[in-house]
């Protein structure tokens, strides 16, 4: 199947100038989310991986199901304030400021197999600070994956791993 004409674009959002990627019309497709789910399985199935590491919330979408279907578990990267438990912290640049992302201070084991996913990587802020979260705790970083990468925006430059996206757009 044919993933990217699953994907809508909606222009200006969330600002004038930008193309948004809509991956909500691939979700409403059944066939659609299994195979986007089932390619990543393919790929990570005999990586012996130990950890799912997510950011919110799309990258959840993509991220819960896969670490089920691998026998792996799943860690949810979130805001501040938003994890129950005592978390590390890893701040990145924004466009207009910075932000910061939270994981729980036990969520990986020294040496664990880590595979990070997200729906999308734009300008790789957020999967930096997710790198960075999972190095703190000594976990081993196998691969990111993403099912859309958006090329021109350079994101891939900021990631010292092994990156694997499905979809690549060269143009805004």
């Amino acid at each position: 199947m044919d993933l990217s004409k699953k994907i809508r674009d909606i222009p200006d959002f969330p600002k004038k100038g930008i193309i948004f990627k809509d991956i909500t019309t691939l979700l409403q497709d059944p066939a659609a989310f299994k195979d986007s789910v089932d390619l990543f399985y393919e790929r990570y199935k005999d990586k012996d991986i130990d950890v799912i590491v997510c950011a919110e919330a799309r990258g959840f979408i993509f991220g819960a199901p896969l670490a089920y279907l691998l026998g792996a578990s799943f860690v949810p990267v979130r805001k501040p304030g938003k994890l129950p438990s005592a978390c590390i912290e890893a701040s990145y640049e924004k466009e207009y400021g910075t932000d910061t992302l939270c994981m729980h201070k036990d969520a990986i084991k020294p040496g664990q197999k880590v595979l990070i996913i997200d729906d999308l990587l734009a300008t790789g802020g957020t999967v930096h600070a997710m790198c960075e979260l999972v190095e703190k705790l000594k976990g081993k970083i196998v691969e990111i994956a993403f099912l859309i990468e958006l090329d021109f925006l350079k994101g891939r430059e900021k990631i010292n791993y092994p990156v694997y996206s499905k979809l690549h757009y060269s143009g805004e």
